[in-house]
């Protein structure tokens, strides 16, 4: 190859590759205060064990779409696990992970308001779990997140009061963003 030319292309070949729009997450849930930060933690080890896994999916291959799937194994058999996407990472307070990730941000904190606490404003799917604790649930939203601004997923415990009604937070995954 001429000089000229390879001089030419190197610039091209130090660009970063362009983000792939599907993106995989598999972590094993550990505890919080692990030596090594953990990709995934555990809050409650009765529901979420040490060791159980989570594969998250994020398909936005489609422009306006996301396609977000969670597998999990290991965790406790029959339950219903609410699930969302958080604004803040996962740390040893359950709390770090900050709110759920809307869409149309709510201007107040914590979010209550109908017009953006819903379905349509914030990825929400629930987890079932069969007898051996394993399970799969897809949600579909018809925005993707802003770069950054989402950055974890969060299990919540789930209440007598209904598949979508939160509860604890039960364990929290990382997510690439």
């Amino acid at each position: 190859m001429p000089a000229p030319l390879a001089a030419a292309l190197l610039p091209l070949a130090l660009l970063a590759p362009a983000a792939s729009p599907v993106s995989v997450v598999e972590a094993d849930f550990d505890p919080a205060t692990a030596f090594v930060p953990p990709a995934a933690v555990s809050y409650a080890t009765d529901l979420v064990p040490y060791g159980s896994h989570a594969t998250i999916v994020t398909d936005r291959s489609v422009p306006g779409r996301t396609v977000l799937t969670l597998r999990a194994t290991g965790l406790a058999p029959g339950h219903e696990f609410p699930a969302h996407l958080h604004t803040g990472s996962c740390g040893a307070d359950p709390a770090s992970s900050g709110p759920h990730y809307q869409d149309a941000a709510d201007p107040v904190q914590p979010s209550t308001d109908p017009a953006y606490a819903n379905e349509r404003n914030e990825l929400r799917l629930v987890l079932r779990t069969d007898q051996q604790g394993g399970g799969t649930a897809t949600a579909v939203v018809g925005w993707q997140p802003r770069p950054g601004e989402a950055r974890s997923l969060v299990l919540h415990a789930g209440t007598p009061a209904g598949p979508h009604a939160a509860g604890d937070r039960v364990a929290c995954v990382k997510l690439d963003g």
